[in-house]
């Protein structure tokens, strides 16, 4: 199994079974980190954990919720009891509503405030208490990297998600927030950085961007006419940037938000 300056480290990973969170859960696990893959579906949570086992890493099953802290220390604590340690944490739960999206037929008057608010409870606080919970752990010993998902969302205007933008606007000011708060108070070991995805194909969005034949929908095809690379991201095209961020040859590096996008962030559309 090859390394990368992680081996025998330990991982959490929120979201861990969902098509993105699992993909870097692998990623890591090659790179010999011990990985716990934490969600809230069990049998989600087990089959990521058998797909690396299978494929020769450690991993371990964390079933909790991210917007509950007593659940939350309950996993950090099977953890520390198993493996001794956290080093890493990457808080990839998250997700978006039907009523925080402004359909074509639709207005931003048309807003479903409560969904508004679920997604901001799922996407920040959801960010928020792990770090809370796991990154204490880590701060003890002064030393630990988060990493933090944000998106293409937070940064340009992408018309119809307005829950999802806000709310992942909201993680690149806490990772910044977070990575001066933390380096002041616990040292230059503890870093808090976020990758920022381009556009991937998941569970939810595979309909919005695919056709049932998988030819590109008019918004897929938009994305693409508007990635320089001219495709979508395979997940584990995330996992180069997230092993980086996580080992010792990004030590200097904490309080920046990594596109993976294919170009579309830098990309004027002329």
């Amino acid at each position: 199994m090859p390394k990368d300056g992680l081996d025998g480290r330990v991982a959490i990973i929120t979201g861990g079974a969902g098509v993105l969170g699992s993909a870097m859960a692998m990623g890591l696990a090659t790179a010999g980190v011990k990985v716990a893959v934490l969600s809230r579906t069990a049998s989600k949570v087990e089959a990521a954990v058998e797909q690396i086992q299978s494929a020769g890493g450690t991993a371990m099953p964390l079933v909790a919720d991210v917007l509950d802290k007593a659940q939350l220390e309950q996993a950090r604590d099977k953890v520390l009891e198993t493996w001794g340690r956290i080093d890493i944490l990457v808080n990839a739960a998250g997700g978006n509503m039907k009523g925080a999206t402004i359909m074509p037929s639709q207005s931003f008057f048309d807003l479903s405030v409560s969904d508004f608010q679920k997604v901001t409870d799922l996407n920040l606080k959801g960010t928020v208490i792990p770090s809370l919970v796991f990154g204490e752990a880590m701060a003890k010993t002064g030393k630990g990297s988060i990493v933090n998902i944000s998106s293409m969302a937070a940064q340009r205007v992408i018309t119809r998600v307005v829950g999802y933008s806000a709310s992942k606007a909201a993680i690149d000011n806490f990772t910044r927030w977070m990575a001066v708060e933390l380096a002041l108070k616990f040292g230059e070991g503890m870093r808090v950085n976020a990758i920022a995805p381009g556009f991937f194909i998941g569970e939810q969005n595979r309909r919005l961007l695919l056709n049932e034949d998988n030819t590109l929908t008019q918004r897929g095809q938009m994305i693409v006419d508007h990635t320089p690379m001219k495709r979508f991201g395979e997940p584990e095209e995330l996992c180069g940037t997230l092993n980086w961020l996580c080992s010792e040859d990004s030590k200097f590096v904490t309080g920046i938000v990594v596109p993976v996008d294919g170009g579309f962030s830098a990309f004027s559309g002329i």
